[in-house]
Order: C-alpha cells, then sequence, then structure tokens
C-alpha cells in the first residue's frame, strides 16, 4: 500500500504524465486515448485510497523565505476536492473521448494535453498546505483551462477566452493576492491551521474587508458580479463545460472560498464578530438572482451555466453562515453538486452529438429518442432540485438547518424560493422530452455514442449512491 505522501506525489504527477503521453502518442490515435484513460483510472485509484485511509501526511515542500514556504498536505477539505476531482476524471476523460470522436473536433491532442494539465492544477489546489501553494496552483489552472476554453478558435471563443482570463487574472490581481500578503503581514504566516489563525491577531473590524478581498478574488466562485466568465466559457465544447462546473473549476473557486473561511479565518472567529454576515446577504442574492436568469435562457447549457452560478452560492452562503450545520451543507454540496451537474452537461453534449440540438425548444419529445439519456438528466435534474432519495437532498436539508442554527431564517425561504425555480428551469426540459410531441414525429431511438453514454449514466447512478453514503462525503473539519 502506498504512504500517504507517495499518493500525494501521485495525484499531482499522474495527470502530468497523462499530458505528455498524449503529446508522444498524438500519432496513434487509439493509444493516445487509451493511455490517457488508464492514467486517469490509476488517478482515481490514488484518490479513493487517499480519502479512505484519511492520511494527514506532508509531501514535500521547500521554502522561500523563513516561515514561507510551497508544500502539500492531505486534510479532510482537501481530500473531499481530491476525491471528487479524481472519480470523475476517468468518467470525464472517456466522456471526452467519445465526445470528440463523435463530434468531429480537431486537435484532439491538444484538447487531451490541456485537460489533463487541469486536473493536475486542481489536485494542487486541493491538497495545498498553505495559501501560497493554494494560489500557485490557483493561477496556474487558470491558464491550463484558457486554451480549452477558446478551443474551437472562432471570434467568439476568443472574446470568451478574453473575458475569462481579464475577470480571472485581474480578480485575483487586484483582491485575492492583496489578500495573501494582508494574511503574512497580520499573522507572520501562511499555513492553513484548524480553527484559523486570525483570531487574535486581527481587530474585528477589518474582518469583512479582508474576507471581501478573498471572496471578490476567487473569481471561479463565481460570485455576482464576477460570474459574467462562466456563461461567456460556454462557447467551448462540452467537456470543457463539465470540467468548468463539475470537476475543476468552478469547485476550486467554492473550495478556495471554504478553505480559506475554514483554515485562515475560523468559523468561530467568523461567527463571534459578525465578519461574514454581509457575504450571506451577496451570495443569497446571486443565488436567487442567478436562478431568474436562468428562467430566462433558451439555450441549454446557458441555463445550466447560470444554474451552476446559483448552485455555487448555495455552497457560499452555507459558509458564510458559519454554523456547523450550514459548513457541513456546504461542503457536501461541493460534491452533491459535482455529480449532478456534470451529469446534466454530459447529457447536453450528448443531445448535441446525436442531434446537434442546443436549444431547449427543439427537444420536444426527445426523450422518447434518447430514452438513456433523458432518464439521466432526470435523474440529476431531481437532485439539483433537492428531491430524495437523491444526492442534493441531504445538502439542502443541511443548509437550512445550518440556516436556523446560525439564526439566519430568511435564509430558509430563499433556499426555497431557489429550489422552485430550480424545478421550473429543470423541470420544463424534462417535461418537454418526454411528454410534448417531437415536431418530426419521429420516435426512432438515436443515442449518443457508447463513450458518451456510459459515463453520463455512471454519474446519473452517482446521485442516487451519494444519498445513501451521504455521511462518507461530510469531512470532519473542526471549526
Amino acid at each position: 500500500m502506498m504512504t500517504g505522501e507517495n499518493l500525494i506525489y501521485a495525484l499531482l504527477g499522474l495527470p502530468v504524465l497523462a499530458a505528455l503521453g498524449v503529446l508522444a502518442l498524438h500519432r496513434l490515435p487509439n493509444m493516445r486515448d487509451g493511455f490517457a484513460f488508464v492514467i486517469s483510472l490509476i488517478t482515481a485509484y490514488c484518490a479513493v485510497q487517499i480519502y479512505s485511509d484519511s492520511v494527514n501526511a506532508t509531501a514535500y515542500g521547500f521554502a522561500i523565505i523563513p516561515n514561507l514556504s510551497v508544500h502539500f498536505a492531505a486534510e479532510p477539505l482537501g481530500l473531499l476536492f481530491t476525491l471528487i476531482a479524481g472519480v470523475l476524471y476517468p468518467i470525464a476523460t472517456l466522456y471526452t473521448i467519445g465526445y470528440l470522436r463523435g463530434a468531429g473536433e480537431a486537435n484532439h491532442t491538444r484538447f487531451m494535453f490541456f485537460y489533463a494539465l487541469s486536473i493536475s492544477a486542481a489536485m494542487g489546489i486541493a491538497l495545498a498546505g498553505n495559501l501560497l501553494t493554494l494560489f500557485i496552483f490557483y493561477e496556474t489552472l487558470t491558464l491550463v483551462t484558457y486554451p480549452l476554453v477558446i478551443h474551437n478558435g472562432t471570434d467568439e471563443a476568443h472574446k470568451a477566452g478574453r473575458v475569462y482570463l481579464g475577470i480571472l487574472l485581474t480578480g485575483s490581481l487586484l483582491f485575492l493576492l492583496p489578500a495573501l500578503v494582508a494574511v503574512w503581514a497580520i499573522t507572520g504566516t501562511l499555513e492553513f491551521a484548524a480553527g484559523g489563525i486570525l483570531a487574535g491577531h486581527m481587530p474585528p473590524a477589518y474582518v469583512p474587508l479582508l474576507l471581501a478581498l478573498f471572496a471578490f478574488g476567487t473569481g471561479k466562485a463565481a460570485l455576482m458580479p464576477l460570474h459574467r466568465w462562466l456563461p461567456a466559457a460556454m462557447v467551448a465544447p462540452t467537456p470543457v463545460s463539465a470540467l468548468l462546473h463539475a470537476v475543476a473549476v468552478v469547485k476550486a473557486g467554492v473550495f478556495t472560498i471554504a478553505k480559506i473561511i475554514i483554515y485562515i479565518f475560523g468559523t468561530e472567529f467568523l461567527t463571534d464578530v459578525g465578519g461574514s454576515e454581509w457575504l450571506v446577504w451577496v451570495a443569497a442574492f446571486s443565488l436567487l438572482a442567478a436562478s431568474f436568469v436562468a428562467l430566462r435562457k433558451t439555450n441549454l447549457k446557458a441555463r445550466l451555466a447560470y444554474s451552476t452560478i446559483s448552485q455555487l452560492a448555495y455552497i457560499i452562503t452555507g459558509m458564510a453562515m458559519a454554523s456547523p450545520l450550514a459548513v457541513a451543507g456546504a461542503t457536501h454540496h461541493i460534491a452533491t453538486h459535482a455529480v449532478g451537474k456534470i451529469t446534466l452537461f454530459f447529457c447536453a453534449g450528448a443531445i448535441y452529438i446525436a442531434h446537434r440540438f442546443t436549444d431547449i425548444k427543439e427537444m420536444d419529445g426527445l426523450g422518447r429518442r434518447m430514452p438513456f439519456t433523458y432518464a439521466a438528466f432526470t435523474i440529476a435534474a431531481l437532485s439539483i432540485i433537492g428531491v430524495p432519495p437523491l444526492a442534493g437532498m441531504w445538502s439542502k436539508f443541511l443548509l437550512m438547518a445550518g440556516a436556523i442554527e446560525s439564526q439566519h431564517l430568511w435564509v430558509v425561504a430563499v433556499l426555497i424560493v431557489s429550489s422552485l425555480l430550480n424545478l421550473i428551469y429543470l423541470g420544463e426540459i424534462v417535461l418537454r422530452g418526454l411528454f410534448l410531441p417531437a415536431p418530426t414525429q419521429q420516435t426512432s431511438i438515436k443515442e449518443a455514442p457508447l463513450a458518451c453514454l456510459i459515463p453520463l449514466l455512471i454519474t446519473a447512478a452517482l446521485t442516487i449512491a451519494l444519498f445513501f453514503y451521504a455521511d462518507l462525503f461530510i469531512p470532519n473539519i473542526g471549526s
């Protein structure tokens, strides 16, 4: 059995090995894709192993100056993100291979190369032992996903790429980096610690300001008004959308905010000084506003993009309430949203591959032509809405319980209204596909290729499994 240190090495290095192998085998497509898939399976095994062992080890590090180093460590919250990214990596890789081949996408090798590097960067974020390490890999993730956003090479794609880089890098340089410097100046360290490191070092009046720098500097969390990069990036192929929404990018954003609140501020300190109360209001506004925007979108991927913005705000709202139950709900929602939303995007891509449909109005009667895809879409949609026995039910229940525990009763109303909006904008897609007649009266079954179909069925099954094994995905992070 591998040690915790070796598992961390493997999780950081295996995706890089996959990227290099993809380049080396670019003239042998079957071997190239097979190698990438095998490496992704090994990565998933390592992620499950390190999570199940719950090791607490430092892999390696090097000092830049005294008390400032780059190093990696395994802690409960980071291990949850590692597990999510690791398990979804081979599923997403298989889907990516099927999609790129089915859609006849060019530059397959380049796509797979940067896709693998994105997973490595996500693992670096998950296993970061301090703020400096997290910041380095956070920015690396932005840079290695940029070529994926502009993959199509169109003017629209390049415009989306400029928005993507502009918002994410500007936010990091103007807000996130100064926040890191402030923490270093105040405490003399950037190390993560259970219970936080700011208590006793920072006047309470300045806590909301520092939290604002972190919240708005973490642009990948898509907190309004710094959310425009996410719908703009939907111009990219569907595997990129799945990567952005479920496996790596937005999850890196909310994970970063969660890790900062838990291990830099400390939930008890935030509660005592009321430093995150403003963030509860801002996140709740983002939660509802994005849902209302989603109602107006008729493009399937655009509707799902605004749904993601809303669902990310669930996580931030829970973290900002800072009560034990709210934090448990927020961290659990990272997992439940990941499996639900990746399924929805997989289904959107399968619909495009099989029928070239992108608009919701084109999907009347589609459930009879794509029964497996539509079954998976329905399961994932119900999970996002919060219907039992599906994964999303528990995280929403915990968030509501946390709102009551922290005396934010109005948040309960916000979560209920948002769930009803989820029901409307996702339910319309399900009802159109299952109950309205197809315009052409064509009822013959035409599903996407198996390499696309199998992954979405697996992730749909995971939304059911996470309901029954919910306790395994709520890390013991303390206060």
